[in-house]
């Protein structure tokens, strides 16, 4: 096969640096698991090093898409809480940042977007075929990675990333779907976000020696603060700058894929005006969005997305009670406030 070539290689924005702004970032990198994070880090370099002969350029621009290692530091802060991290804890972290990863490659295909992290996607550089073919690549090395630890693993990573993928597709399949409700939107994100992140702490635990019931606690854990970061996303979307989030924003309501607050919104809004914002985010155009947010601010749907993302911060938090004190569980309180204050 031939040597693949980018047509943009792409790169930090000058004078852009997102991992010294994210103070969740650092407290990782220097806290009671930087030696596990860096492990798991060279796991995930080891594995895709002999790829780097013939996709070379590729397997570079891979450090573009591993920002805040938010699953790797899941699981192994839940297993540094819970007794103790091990090998097995080394090889799942980087399995379940390699999914993540390949899910991004897959998203930015989705959803045409231009900019991932301050640099450019493996969309706007390569194309759509690469994109899918190296996205499929990381999904099958994350594969054989678990298979390395033992069968349940491969199995629990064979279900979450079938939950992932089904996620995925549903959203999809709404693309259009101005009727929306919200317990389809959660139905869609339990399984296209929270699903890894429940992973990363069901797993993060059970390879440390916890009882089922702990493990099903910070799975809960886990899967609560996915929810959380996913509705804080999709606010990000609607009302963030692209230069703080590093990504392109706007996709959402160009797709018509509905989220928590304009669901919020739409079903607050008399059934008159809420009939005229349906019609006005069908036929998109440059004034859709300023409309939209508009009608969010008459509605309050912005505050009431961030009130169900702080339920689940909180509900999240409490999952931890039945950890020891430490410096690792402060940490994970530390995440579940910051999983919905994303441009902190």
């Amino acid at each position: 096969m031939a040597t693949v070539s980018p047509a943009v290689t792409g790169g930090p924005a000058a004078g852009l640096d997102p991992a010294s702004r994210n103070g969740l970032k650092a407290a990782l990198m220097f806290g009671p698991i930087a030696s596990d994070v860096a492990e798991a880090e060279h796991i995930f370099d080891r594995t895709l090093a002999p790829h780097k002969g013939p996709f070379g350029p590729l397997v570079e621009h891979l450090r573009h898409y591993r920002g805040k290692r938010l699953r790797p530091a899941l699981l192994l802060l839940t297993a540094k809480a819970c007794g103790g991290v091990t090998p097995a804890h080394h090889t799942l972290a980087a399995a379940m940042e390699m999914i993540h990863t390949a899910t991004l490659v897959h998203d930015d295909v989705l959803d045409e977007a231009d900019v991932r992290r301050h640099a450019r996607t493996f969309r706007a550089g390569w194309g759509n075929k690469v994109s899918i073919l190296l996205g499929d690549m990381l999904f099958t090395h994350a594969f054989h990675l678990t298979s390395t630890v033992d069968g349940r693993a491969c199995q629990i990573t064979g279900e979450v990333t079938n939950r992932v993928c089904a996620g995925e597709l549903r959203q999809v399949a709404e693309r259009g779907n101005l009727e929306l409700s919200e317990a389809d939107y959660f139905a869609i994100i339990d399984g296209k976000t929270a699903a890894l992140t429940e992973c990363c702490g069901r797993m993060g635990a059970l390879y440390a020696g916890a009882s089922e019931e702990v493990a099903a606690r910070m799975a809960n854990c886990g899967r609560s603060i996915g929810l959380a970061f996913q509705i804080a996303d999709d606010l990000l979307d609607l009302t963030g700058t692209e230069e703080a989030a590093g990504k392109t924003l706007g996709t959402d309501l160009e797709q018509q894929k509905l989220t928590l607050p304009v669901i919020h919104c739409l079903n607050r809004l008399p059934a008159g005006e809420a009939a005229k914002l349906r019609d006005l985010i069908r036929a998109g155009g440059d004034g859709m969005g300023a409309r939209v947010l508009q009608a969010l601010e008459k509605t309050q749907s912005v505050t009431y997305a961030k009130r169900r993302a702080e339920e689940l911060s909180r509900s999240a938090r409490q999952e931890l009670e039945c950890l020891p004190r430490g410096e690792a569980r402060t940490i994970l309180e530390a995440v579940t406030d910051w999983s919905i204050r994303r441009e902190k």
